[in-house]
């Protein structure tokens, strides 16, 4: 018996590192899974391996209202009902910096993916799970978020935002049996992270930071898990550092 059987997740950022490990596990456990991913093609990878009937695979802009919006139908009219929203979707570039040096257009763009990306998710995702009876909101911030991160003020700001996105909606949704949690992983091994940090001194420097070592995506993958299932049926509110201690270095 799987720990997510009977669940229905909808899992945004599908394509991406983190958001295919967070997929293939939540199918592992038994969930059936609506993979998003601004790229269809990246959606199907991250579910090629799920059984017959148990993930879709959808494009979908998180940043576009109409675009969540048909996405959210989607998931209901495949699967009957939602479960479990975990909104993976966002990151930075090597645009970011200073807020005195960054270009106004690096700062928008990170907002409008990382934050309002998981205010749209959650506005049409929240009332599916208030109708299935409550459910789990899994919201993905970073390190930068609880940290002093130098040259990364775009990033700081959009997860920063999530971070409070999560605990107000916490308080919210906690009378419709509805959880409300973050992740804040810090450096984790992604295809993408991987190549930056062949070209970045800073990302390489942070190692020693890491005292049991850079994260890999399935570290983050089984802490979704945890989050989504009823052994976390007591826990909102919460950023959730899966960061190797780099926290509190």
């Amino acid at each position: 018996m799987g720990r997510l059987d009977g669940k229905v997740a909808f899992v945004t950022g599908a394509g991406g590192g983190i958001g295919r490990a967070i997929c293939e596990h939540f199918i592992a456990e038994g969930a059936r899974v609506v993979a998003a991913d601004i790229v269809q093609a990246f959606a199907s990878d991250a579910v090629a391996a799920a059984p017959d009937g148990h993930a879709i695979a959808i494009a979908c802009d998180v940043s576009n209202d109409d675009a969540v919006k048909e996405a959210i139908g989607r998931t209901i009219g495949s699967f009957g009902s939602l479960d479990i929203l975990c909104n993976v979707a966002g990151g930075s570039s090597l645009e970011d910096g200073k807020v005195t040096d960054v270009p106004i257009e690096e700062f928008w763009r990170t907002i409008k993916l990382d934050l309002f990306g998981t205010f749209l998710c959650c506005r049409h995702a929240i009332p599916e799970l208030i109708r299935a009876g409550g459910g789990s909101v899994i919201n993905l911030t970073s390190m930068a978020a609880v940290m002093a991160l130098p040259g990364r003020d775009c990033y700081t700001a959009a997860k920063g935002g999530v971070v409070s996105l999560t605990r107000s909606m916490a308080a919210e949704y906690a009378a419709d049996h509805i959880r409300v949690n973050a992740i804040a992983p810090s450096v984790t091994l992604t295809p993408r992270v991987k190549a930056r940090m062949e070209i970045n001194d800073t990302a390489r420097n942070m190692a020693a930071m890491h005292l049991l070592g850079f994260l890999e995506p399935v570290d983050i993958a089984h802490m979704a898990v945890y989050l989504a299932s009823d052994e976390s049926r007591r826990l909102t509110g919460q950023i959730l550092s899966v960061d190797s201690g780099a926290t509190i270095v």
